[in-house]
């Protein structure tokens, strides 16, 4: 094991562990890698300056809601498609219509949606976006039948490149982008089950309404999964 004296050195350790992780490793993991105990803002410091070391390059180091990871830049997505074998699947405008539903109104049920859309949402296409990792049932509402009630998962957020649903783009930045086009998330990798935050029994979306997702939203979340390639999962 190679002795660590300065910074530098830490740095590299971060920067070894996080090119080879095949996931976005949390700050809880990260402090795995030493036997010194560090204050927060000291590892803030340190990934910090990584990502900075890292700001002229092609992959670039970012925080997820699941964790740190490098991942190619947006700008160079397109030359690095050019390496894969195989197209991702295209998803329907009904799919990416209920994703975005779903992201801006969550936590709702099935009904709910097709409250929002105006029209019966196919049970598979739930199915679908559950597959993908990108929803998931967090509890049940307090009514006949007690209808799931469902919301995005971290993994959602990990291919949008977000820390949290806060980073979503306002309904003001998502009017300029309606001619984007809508299948960039289906350039994800498969995924293991998600990780989602538990919501309470009977929890209830009765509160004053959200912004309703329109197809600039739908658009703009597809289009900010571009660039998001894992560079650990590239091994």
């Amino acid at each position: 094991m190679l002795p660590l004296y300065k910074p530098e050195d830490y740095k590299r350790v971060l920067e070894t562990a996080l090119l080879v992780a095949s996931e976005p490793l949390p700050l809880a993991e990260l402090k795995k890698l030493f036997d010194q105990e560090f204050d927060d803002d000291t590892w803030r410091s340190l990934l910090d300056d990584l990502r900075r070391d890292w700001i002229d390059r092609g992959v670039e180091l970012i925080q997820l809601s699941s964790g740190w990871r490098f991942q190619s830049r947006p700008e160079y997505q397109s030359y690095i498609d050019r390496l894969k074998n195989e197209r991702p699947p295209k998803y329907s405008r009904a799919v990416m219509e209920t994703l975005a539903i779903i992201a801006y109104r969550q936590p709702v049920t099935r009904g709910d949606i097709e409250e929002i859309r105006g029209v019966a949402v196919s049970p598979n296409i739930l199915k679908t976006l559950e597959g993908r990792g990108w929803i998931d049932a967090v509890g049940h509402r307090d009514a006949p039948g007690r209808p799931a009630l469902y919301a995005t998962t971290r993994r959602f957020l990990d291919d949008l490149g977000l820390r949290s649903l806060a980073e979503l783009p306002p309904l003001t930045e998502i009017e300029r982008v309606i001619d984007l086009g809508q299948t960039a998330l289906a350039e994800t990798p498969p995924v293991r089950p998600p990780v989602v935050e538990p919501a309470e029994p009977g929890t209830s979306t009765d509160s004053s309404p959200q912004p309703v997702a329109d197809g600039g939203q739908i658009d703009l979340i597809a289009a900010q999964a571009q660039g998001s390639e894992p560079i650990g999962s590239q091994g």
